[in-house]
C-alpha cells in the first residue's frame, strides 16, 4: 500500500500537463509578432488590467481616453476608376478614437508616428492622462499598443483586454465611428 502523499504527488503529476494548457499565456519581453487573435496574458507590467465593469465606471465617468487599435484593411489603391469602395462599419466605444494598424508587433517609422500623435491627440499631450486601450477580446494587438504607450512614456495607462466583445456582450452602448486617417491617406 502506498502512503497517502505518494497517491497526491502521482494525482498531482497526471494533472500538470492539464493544468499547463489552462494557464494565461505569460508577458513576453518585446512584443507579440505572430497569432495576434490568440488568449492573452491577465497583465501587462506597468499597465493597469481593466474588467468591463472598470472600463465602463472610466467611460460613464468620462476620466480617461479610449482608444481603439482594431486593424483596418486600406482602400485599395489604383481602383479603377468609378469602382465603389465601402469600409466596413466598425461599432465601437463611444468617444473612442481609432487608431488602426497600430497593435502590431512591429510598426513602419509612419505608423509609429501615427501612434505617437494619435496617443498626444486622445491624452491632450499629458502624459499622465488616463488611456484606456483595446481592441478585441483575445487580441494581443490592444497588449501591444498599451506597453508600446508605456514605451512612449506614458504613465497611466489602461489595457482592456475583452475590448468590444466584452463592451457588446455587457450590452453597453456602442456607435458606428470611422478612424483616425492614416498617413497614407
Amino acid at each position: 500500500m502506498r502512503p497517502p502523499f505518494a497517491a497526491a504527488i502521482v494525482v498531482a503529476l497526471l494533472a500538470a500537463p492539464a493544468l499547463a494548457q489552462q494557464q494565461e499565456p505569460f508577458e513576453p519581453e518585446g512584443y507579440r509578432t505572430d497569432n495576434y487573435r490568440a488568449p492573452v496574458p491577465a497583465t501587462l507590467a506597468g499597465a493597469r488590467v481593466l474588467t468591463t465593469e472598470e472600463a465602463e465606471a472610466i467611460w460613464r465617468a468620462k476620466s480617461g481616453a479610449f482608444v481603439d487599435v482594431l486593424p483596418r484593411p486600406p482602400k485599395p489603391k489604383n481602383l479603377p476608376a468609378g469602382t465603389v469602395w465601402r469600409d466596413a462599419p466598425r461599432k465601437d466605444i463611444p468617444g473612442s478614437l481609432w487608431l488602426p494598424d497600430t497593435g502590431y508587433g512591429t510598426l513602419p517609422p509612419a505608423m509609429d508616428d501615427y501612434l505617437r500623435h494619435g496617443l498626444a491627440r486622445a491624452s491632450r499631450d499629458d502624459k499622465a492622462a488616463l488611456l484606456v486601450i483595446y481592441c478585441l477580446a483575445d487580441c494581443w494587438m490592444s497588449w501591444n499598443a498599451a506597453k508600446r504607450a508605456l514605451a512612449y512614456g506614458y504613465s497611466n495607462v489602461a489595457w482592456y483586454p475583452d475590448g468590444t466583445d466584452g463592451w457588446e456582450r455587457a450590452k453597453l452602448p456602442t456607435e458606428e465611428i470611422q478612424p483616425e486617417p492614416r498617413p497614407e491617406q
